[in-house]
């Protein structure tokens, strides 16, 4: 076994999240059926709670592992390497059990206090415990196979994680619902526990299988380098791990931003409190999940920028860096831009065939617009923290945040806007965080989005949409069915885009030549057929 390229590593961890996400989807269909708006509404209160303990707990050390594990390999100082694995693992085991106490215990408070708002997600909330403690661990792990650039190992500890985990929440939720709502609802949020411990049980494998390669590595130490301390190492773990914890902790943060202030400024806007839960489903159970499907590969694509771009920094190959931005850049905006047109345009038809009710609909179609602006947001907040520029995109989502707070509390009381104001002050949290780690790429790396390129894919996207919506409305006509319509229309959609990108040359060659096996083939296949040379 040996480290993956950029492009294999992303795909592995791209293959990896489709898997987990279609995984995920499928059971969040049903769970979506099972327990409901109402329901899914404890299980998304518990949630964040559980993200944010998550998030301090790990310290922001996972991606820290990775870009120091990174930066010693490419000087040739695997033992230096190690040496940072071994320390942050002490603490992050520490810190694990720590806040999986703090959230078993603290439940209560966090209903006593009105945090959160509805007391039936205390079981919830206590559920989730013992998985902070598991997830800490195995983010750490992981982190120090990315270091390596390794990425088989995550992608395979991600999907018997989401095996074990969907598995676990199912026959729980089942076997609890007849004893009320509340406990099929934490019964869901229990296999989050489970998935993490036998994901962890899978990277400790793939550490003893790698030993021999891992022994290549020790082989090539470059003896003139001087031992790393202790101290040099904490000091460099929490430089770096600090400002991506607090980025790490944003996103929960902004995901509570939603707990606290969309259930209650709904009921400024006249919903009772059982309505306003289950619309706050629909907006966080429902259309966020939907929405952050097809960011698996941007998340993919950055995960793999942080160690390579860390790697290209260690040895001063800016032109690297620049051509890795551009390559991830242009490959995660074919994916997130026809993803936006084609949720925006059929949102609720997509809603009643995977939710089994058109209200969510409204909510999606909102909330696609950020599929778009959140791909640009995690592509350049890996390259930055490849860079070791890691406290940048936390002061720019701290500043996005701030306006999300702003938009939600005024325009979620506007009983004309609702949910639907909750959901486009998500919009702007995504699209201002984006456009800031724009500015400071352009700062340092004089790097600007191709928007040649991007007008191509707004436009091959914008056929798709109008193709999507003829066959979905043609085809409802003559069968009747929504989700025989809706699946025709996406078909036809993907066909008509991947044609439209191809001829007015939206894709090169050079986009496809590195894929393996298949990538020569490819970019010939496409420099021929497209209608515009240059």
């Amino acid at each position: 076994m040996r480290k993956n390229s950029f492009i294999q590593g992303a795909l592995i961890l791209t293959v990896a999240g489709i898997l987990v996400k279609f995984i995920g989807a499928v059971s969040r269909i049903y769970l979506s059926r099972l327990l409901g708006g109402e329901g899914i509404g404890l299980y998304q209160m518990a949630y964040p709670i559980y993200m944010l303990c998550l998030s301090i707990s790990s310290a922001g050390l996972p991606v820290a592992i990775s870009i120091m594990v990174a930066e010693r390999n490419a000087i040739n100082d695997y033992w230096g390497g190690q040496k940072v694995f071994r320390i942050s693992m002490t603490a992050l085991t520490i810190t694990g059990i720590v806040f999986s106490v703090l959230l078993y215990f603290g439940a209560g408070w966090l209903i006593d206090s009105n945090i959160v708002t509805d007391e039936r997600a205390y079981w919830s909330l206590v559920a989730l415990s013992p998985a902070v403690l598991g997830a800490t661990l195995l983010a750490s792990l992981r982190g120090y196979f990315q270091g390596l650039q390794m990425m088989t190992p995550t992608a395979v500890s991600q999907i018997v994680e989401q095996i074990v985990r969907v598995g676990t929440m199912i026959a729980l939720a089942v076997i609890l619902m007849p004893y009320g709502l509340e406990y099929g609802a934490a019964g869901a949020t229990f296999g989050a526990a489970p998935g993490a411990f036998v994901g962890i049980f899978v990277l400790i494998i793939f550490f003893f299988l790698t030993k021999n390669w891992r022994k290549e590595l020790a082989a090539n130490q470059d003896k003139n380098i001087k031992p790393l301390g202790g101290v040099s190492i904490l000091k460099r773990l929490m430089v770096l791990a600090v400002p991506v914890s607090l980025a790490n902790i944003m996103l929960p943060i902004v995901s509570n931003i939603d707990l606290l202030i969309v259930p209650r400024r709904l009921g400024v806007a006249g919903f009772s409190v059982e309505e306003a839960t289950t619309l706050f489903g629909y907006l966080t159970g429902m259309a966020t999940a939907l929405v952050n499907m097809p960011t698996i590969v941007t998340a993919s694509l950055a995960a793999s920028l942080v160690p390579v771009i860390s790697e290209a920094v260690a040895r001063n190959k800016g032109e690297i860096i620049l051509e890795r931005t551009d390559t991830a850049m242009r490959l995660a905006n074919i994916i997130t831009i026809p993803s936006f047109i084609g949720m925006c345009v059929i949102a609720t038809p997509i809603s009643a065939m995977l939710y089994a009710t058109p209200d969510a609909g409204p909510s999606i179609a909102v909330m696609s617009f950020g599929v778009f602006l959140l791909g640009v947001q995690q592509v350049t907040t890996g390259v930055l923290q490849g860079m070791g520029k890691t406290a940048i995109p936390f002061l720019n989502m701290v500043a996005s945040a701030a306006v999300k707070v702003v938009l939600s509390w005024n325009l979620t009381a506007l009983p004309s806007w609702g949910v639907l104001g909750a959901a486009w002050a998500t919009n702007a949290d995504f699209g201002v965080a984006a456009l800031l780690n724009l500015v400071f790429l352009y700062k340092y790396k004089k790097y600007m989005l191709d928007m040649t390129h991007t007008v191509k894919l707004f436009i091959a996207a914008g056929i798709m949409g109008a193709v999507v919506v003829a066959v979905y409305d043609g085809l409802m006509v003559v069968m009747k069915s929504n989700t025989m319509a809706t699946l025709a229309a996406i078909i036809a959609g993907g066909m008509v885009y991947c044609a439209a990108i191809v001829l007015i040359r939206a894709v090169r060659g050079d986009d496809v030549r590195r894929i393996p096996k298949i990538g020569e083939t490819l970019a010939n296949f496409v420099d021929k057929v497209s209608l515009l040379k240059k």
